[in-house]
């Protein structure tokens, strides 16, 4: 029904935002990621929305890009997942981030969200392995963890950050982030990829 709005930002409230548009300000729900990308009060923003209709609540759900609401969308068909469980996952973590740890069926990292537990972390993969389209995020996330191609080195320290107590996509992403990993021992890999996790 409503596929953005486009307006000026007039106020910013905890999680909501009021953008006004034709002199009408729409209350719009919103991650906490967005908060902190959004322009400053005053600058006009197009937000993709979502209209939540129930008997008891009409509610107007925001995100800066489609694809934060596509994601948005499909988090709320999981049973036991709301759109207020859905906009705390998506305030702490990336749609990216997301695909990858739903692709490596790794719940603990889910289940760092506010309000999110392992079993409904567990419930949220199994319903939506098969539903995500891949980025290019999680052919790189394939290519290191799974492809036989991959260095012992990127995997042996994948695997020591895994038992350090780090999620596996919080591991595979660190290593990505890591310059020149191919040249390094797993000694150094391991040095620099911790570096990008603090």
């Amino acid at each position: 029904m409503l596929s953005f709005v486009k307006g000026e930002l007039s106020e910013i409230i905890d999680d909501m935002i009021i953008v006004e548009n034709n002199n009408i300000g729409f209350n719009i729900r919103v991650p906490m990621s967005l908060i902190a990308n959004i322009p400053s009060i005053g600058s006009e923003v197009k937000i993709y929305t979502y209209l939540y209709v129930r008997e008891d609540e009409i509610s107007l759900y925001g995100f800066l890009t489609r694809d934060d609401l596509n994601i948005f969308k499909l988090l709320i068909t999981v049973n036991g997942i709301g759109p207020k469980g859905a906009l705390a996952i998506l305030s702490t973590i990336t749609p990216n981030d997301l695909r990858m740890a739903i692709m490596a069926s790794d719940a603990k990292f889910i289940s760092s969200a506010p309000g999110i537990g392992t079993k409904t972390a567990q419930k949220l993969i199994i319903e939506l392995k098969d539903k995500i389209s891949l980025s290019s995020d999680i052919d790189t996330y394939e290519n290191v963890t799974a492809n036989a191609d991959t260095s012992n080195v990127t995997n042996e320290t994948i695997m020591a950050l895994v038992a350090l107590g780090y999620s596996n996509t919080e591991a595979t992403r660190a290593v990505k982030a890591v310059d020149n990993r191919d040249s390094l021992n797993s000694e150094e890999l391991l040095k620099q990829a911790l570096k990008k996790l603090f």
